[in-house]
């Protein structure tokens, strides 16, 4: 609740910067106008005079007396329309000054609420992969995955895939789970029925790659957001712990449990999630980019797996800029979550002028 209202105070903050500007610029035009009008009528006065002072000259003697009061009203004239320009020039100069600076201030103040919010994003799907990587692991030490792995016999692997599609089942964020050994050669799965993957090899796969390298039980390997072909061309990020002898962390190895995390409805509800005013969405994109700067979820689903954002992040982990069209763009890198150090993805929010 107070993030919630830090962040309500922010855009608050922001909102209030902005209408001051706002009104600072209205003040600016007022001033601008009014001694220009009063410069018009010092302007009528010279012309009066002048007038005045060709009828006195005619009237001769009679009108010398008048002539010297329409000198003066002349001379007062000039007088205030110097004052007015001083006046306008210096007026003018400090509500800029002053104008520019509530802009600073409500720029600086937008982008720190920016960042916040890339921050937000970013750390929800921190939480939620530290689970996934909590789950490869529990489910490698599962005693149907072990003796599979261990002798991948019909029996053993019918009994795998049922005991992997119960899993699945009460946890719904999966395309599917893979038993794989040594060699890589899927021997179980969790929607075989599904998903006809037994029998398929997966060894040239970097996310099997980096699982057979795995020290313990206790270590896990991740891949990158991509999509698999096996999977219906889904797009998965996956997760992958090594399957030893007797479940234990330092046991033989016998395989490797591949989890396929259902990664676009669930990128998705992250970037979609994040509190973005409705007058602000449509000029505002929140993504998600990996170490790379490869976007991999976007709220206008635009660009994902294949473009990549400029992000000049001149190497701190969070900050905003702005860019030459005047776009404001803040970023903040992955802060890892209890035990999980993230994978050095970052929160983007991409916002352009009203």
């Amino acid at each position: 609740m107070a993030a919630v209202a830090t962040k309500q105070g922010e855009e608050q903050q922001a909102t209030s910067l902005n209408d001051i500007a706002r009104v600072t610029g209205e003040v600016r035009g007022l001033a601008a106008e009014k001694t220009r009008r009063i410069q018009q009528v010092t302007g009528q006065m010279r012309i009066l005079a002048l007038n005045a002072m060709i009828e006195a000259t005619r009237a001769g003697e009679y009108g010398r007396g008048f002539s010297v009061v329409a000198q003066e009203v002349r001379t007062v004239g000039s007088e205030i329309e110097g004052v007015a320009k001083e006046l306008e020039a210096h007026l003018t100069q400090r509500i800029l000054e002053l104008q520019n600076q509530v802009e600073s201030l409500a720029d600086q103040a937008q982008g720190e609420r920016l960042v916040d919010l890339s921050l937000n994003a970013i750390e929800l799907i921190d939480r939620n992969l530290f689970e996934r990587t909590c789950d490869v692991r529990w489910w490698a030490t599962d005693s149907a995955v072990v003796d599979c792995a261990r002798e991948p016999d019909e029996e053993a692997v019918a009994y795998a895939c049922r005991r992997l599609g119960v899993i699945l089942g009460a946890y719904t964020v999966y395309l599917d789970l893979w038993l794989c050994d040594l060699e890589g050669n899927v021997i179980a799965n969790a929607r075989p029925e599904r998903y006809g993957v037994i029998g398929r090899n997966v060894g040239h796969e970097p996310w099997f790659a980096s699982a057979a390298g795995l020290a313990s039980g206790d270590d896990y390997a991740v891949g990158s957001v991509g999509r698999q072909k096996e999977l219906d061309n889904g797009q998965v990020l996956t997760y992958c712990a090594s399957v030893r002898e007797n479940g234990e962390a330092h046991g033989r190895p016998l395989g490797v449990l591949a989890i396929h995390f259902d990664w676009e409805p669930q990128a998705r509800a992250i970037v979609d999630g994040v509190r973005i005013a409705p007058d602000e969405r449509e000029i505002t994109r929140v993504l998600l980019v990996d170490s790379d700067h490869r976007i991999i979820a976007a709220s206008d689903g635009e660009g994902i797996l294949s473009e990549r954002v400029n992000l000049r992040t001149a190497n701190q982990r969070s900050g905003h800029y702005r860019e030459a069209d005047g776009t404001t763009v803040a970023f903040h890198a992955t802060p890892g979550y209890e035990t999980y150090a993230g994978l050095g993805w970052y929160g983007v929010i991409k916002r352009r002028p009203d």
